[in-house]
């Protein structure tokens, strides 16, 4: 066989078949000459016009994008190479930052121990303060004793106590020479109560005299529940005072009961010349005692209204023509709810494990002989009225579960040590209104939840009242009836109606003009048997923002409050601490409707403004010094409730955050308060619970700190971090600012990047104007409900 080429052709030698390939002359071959020619695509491509293949661009187009392909193969190695050293680079710089950790951690911690110490300190002159207090008091004869004690005494306390502001609340507390007894000492508690008990000939004026008596006491025992440690007060005392309280309120609401019944008895001499019926206002900074007396039973004069209070009524004709008396006190303290809502301490570190039994206490007994005293010294009062002591030994018993201490700061540092669990009891019922009720659903509807709807204003007791024997005029002479009853319920019944609908009874409240109202308020009655707020019983309710009056129905007289969700100001919208001299700072928060400014100085607070629509309110309250306590007890009172519960995690949508985190960096916060300004971040909520994200600014001027001064840290209790994060950037990470360490406190961590100026201030710091900002981060919460 002969080989031949052609040009374009790929030679192949092979055979051929017998009846196999046909073989192809090519034109000019020779014969006999067989060629096989072979392309690479198949039969030859037909040449174009220009010369060139069909193929040939094809051909290039795959080789270039073989190469390519390659070469982002290559790129993509060198880039993961790249990757992996980058990690292991940071891996090993996180090592040596961690191994540098764990070796200064015992050191740096020793170190934040001894600066610490300032927490003990302040609550030892605290103390001492209380105690020479009341040795003081009991030396007082004269006001004017008082007074020059009130000058010398800080000069015999420890030095840092010179010079501090010493709030007119706490020497009213402690050395008001007024005779009245020692809440502390149950001798002169219970001889100023039995004295009391025997005098029953008072007016209403002599008992509001008294009655502000009673309610300083009440506010002492208070503070000494919440404010005292465990050092200052054993159990058995703590209980005692929770009885004190009780029974003080039970009394004050007593000699309300008889001192209307006594002026109910004349009533006839104060006839009014145009009406006929008797009708009077009486009232001071804490009561507004109301009543009217139907003497004339016309129909015409069922409703009335009481001008200088702005409450009235609008009766059923039945009552018009009856011989009723209808009295509206209004008290702007609240003894009616359980004692453990009213005295509601500071958050714990830890919730309760018994939730459900400070909601539904449990049937405790009562003391030998309590009933028969109780049913001998108390009047027959309006069923809304009641209070079964019972029912008050369980609410106290509820207290002493849910009391709370947060001046020893040892203590709240072992729990937190112990516990980094989330600081509040997991949610059952996110956004629950109301309870549920074993009645059902229907029944659920009715009944308040008193973790979310707290009485604001004070409490309305409003009753209908049969009208004892009017004195007589015989010969000069003017003869009375005396029956021995007490005050009585007038039996008054909804469906004594003519028409036979239900007659109910119309009430219009003014709205107190130092309380805020940020919706329409819940009106609610209260429920002796059940101890409950309830909303069922009250109909066609009209809220008059504008005129700050409410109008609704009763189907009976009842115990009324009006309600406002309490944690209708939280989430916090942002918040800033920071310092404005020696020992000095502002707090400023930024609620849901409000704006609220705090100033700090040593161990006092004072309202610096509250802004609601660009309009400063509550000025009742600001430019007054008092303590923290006092000051949070003064606002939510006042309706601007920025102080969460330990169950306000359950009507508030925010991530939850572990206890040793939260209470760590309060305790060093407050310890670098002096010269370090600390605000919101928007990434605290993306760092999860076991970890708090907050901006820190070195801040040794009065002006507020620059936007491009502040820093962002990450801190989970135990190990602090800067971050390279800014609050404009993207997302959320944990990557450390460059050339940054780790350190076991926030001290150390600023005390690396700080001025020695700056440190030189929170060396000098006082004791007392930390433990302050400390209370207010603590009762604020700001890492948790912003």
């Amino acid at each position: 066989m002969r080989w031949g080429s052609k040009a374009g052709c790929s030679l192949v030698a092979t055979k051929v078949a017998a009846g196999g390939e046909k073989a192809l002359r090519l034109k000019g071959a020779a014969e006999g000459r067989v060629i096989f020619c072979v392309g690479l695509g198949g039969p030859k491509p037909k040449k174009k016009s220009n010369g060139k293949t069909k193929d040939e661009k094809p051909k290039k187009g795959r080789d270039r994008k073989q190469k390519d392909k390659g070469e982002a193969q290559l790129q993509a190695e060198q880039e993961e190479a790249e990757r992996l050293e980058k990690e292991r680079l940071e891996r090993e710089h996180l090592k040596k930052l961690e191994e540098k950790y764990q070796g200064a951690r015992e050191s740096e911690l020793a170190e934040l121990n001894s600066l610490e110490q300032k927490f003990l300190s302040a609550q030892q002159w605290k103390m001492d303060y209380r105690e020479q207090a009341k040795h003081t008091e009991k030396k007082c004869g004269q006001r004017e004793a008082c007074l020059v004690i009130k000058i010398s005494i800080p000069y015999t306390l420890p030095q840092e106590s010179r010079g501090i502001v010493i709030s007119d609340v706490q020497w009213e507390h402690y050395l008001s020479c007024d005779g009245s007894p020692d809440p502390t000492v149950p001798q002169e508690m219970n001889t100023f109560m039995s004295l009391w008990r025997e005098d029953q000939d008072e007016s209403v004026q002599l008992v509001m005299e008294k009655g502000e008596v009673v309610l300083k006491l009440i506010e002492k025992l208070e503070f000494l529940l919440l404010e005292a440690s465990p050092n200052e007060i054993t159990e058995e005392q703590r209980v005692q005072y929770q009885e004190f309280i009780l029974q003080l309120q039970v009394l004050l609401h007593q000699k309300y009961n008889e001192a209307t019944q006594n002026l109910l008895k004349i009533a006839s001499m104060y006839e009014d010349s145009e009406t006929g019926n008797m009708h009077t206002v009486i009232k001071d900074k804490n009561t507004t005692f109301c009543i009217w007396v139907n003497l004339k039973k016309k129909p015409r004069f069922k409703t009335h209204m009481f001008q200088e209070a702005g409450h009235g009524f609008d009766l059923p004709k039945s009552l018009a023509l009856s011989s009723v008396a209808v009295r509206v006190l209004h008290t702007r303290y609240d003894h009616v709810s359980p004692l453990w809502l009213q005295c509601q301490g500071l958050p714990r570190q830890e919730a309760s494990d018994n939730e459900e039994s400070a909601e539904h206490p449990k049937d405790n007994g009562q003391e030998p002989g309590e009933q028969e005293e109780k049913g001998r010294e108390e009047p027959s009062v309006p069923a809304a009225e009641e209070t079964p002591s019972k029912e008050r030994k369980e609410s106290a018993a509820s207290l002493t579960e849910n009391s709370n201490n947060t001046d020893d700061k040892k203590e709240t540092e072992e729990e937190t040590e112990k516990n980094s669990d989330i600081l509040d009891e997991p949610s059952q019922e996110e956004g629950a209104v109301l309870q549920e009720e074993p009645g059902g659903r229907e029944e659920a509807a009715e009944v308040v939840d008193p973790q979310q709807l707290v009485p604001v204003g004070g409490v309305y007791h409003i009753d209908a009242l049969q009208l004892p024997p009017q004195a007589q005029d015989v010969r000069g002479w003017s003869m009375v009836e005396l029956l021995d009853v007490g005050l009585e319920v007038y039996p008054y019944s909804p469906g004594e109606a003519e028409d036979g609908t239900q007659a109910a009874v119309q009430i219009t409240l003014r709205l107190p003009d130092n309380v805020i109202y940020f919706e329409a308020p819940v009106v609610a009655r209260w429920d002796p048997a059940g101890q409950q707020w309830r909303t069922d019983g009250i109909s066609n309710i009209t809220y008059e923002a504008q005129e700050r009056s409410i109008t609704f129905g009763m189907g009976a007289f009842y115990t009324v409050a009006l309600l406002q969700d309490a944690h209708l100001n939280l989430p916090y919208q942002a918040w800033e601490l920071q310092p404005t001299g020696v020992d000095e700072g502002l707090f400023t928060v930024t609620a849901v409707f409000a704006t609220i400014q705090i100033q700090i100085k040593d161990n006092q607070c004072m309202l610096s403004s509250v802004v609601v629509e660009e309009e400063e309110v509550l000025s009742h309250i600001t430019g007054q010094w008092m303590s923290p306590f006092a000051l949070r007890e003064a606002l939510k009172r006042a309706g601007v409730n920025i102080f969460p519960a330990e169950h306000s995690h359950k009507y508030v949508p925010v991530p939850r955050k572990a206890a040793l985190a939260e209470g760590k960096a309060y305790e060093q916060m407050a310890l670098l308060a002096a010269a370090f300004a600390f605000a919101h971040s928007k990434w605290n909520g993306e760092a999860g619970p076991e970890q708090v994200v907050f901006k820190v600014s070195e801040h040794l001027k009065a002006d507020s700190a620059k936007d491009n001064h502040w820093s962002l840290y990450m801190f989970n209790g135990e190990k602090v971090q800067t971050l390279k994060l800014t609050e404009t950037s993207e997302a959320f990470s944990e990557e450390l600012e460059e050339e940054s360490e780790f350190h076991s406190t926030l001290y150390h961590m600023l005390k690396d990047l700080a001025s020695k100026e700056a440190m030189d201030k929170v060396e000098r710091a006082g004791s007392l104007f930390i433990d302050s900002v400390y209370q207010l981060l603590l009762a604020t919460r700001v890492l948790a409900f912003s």
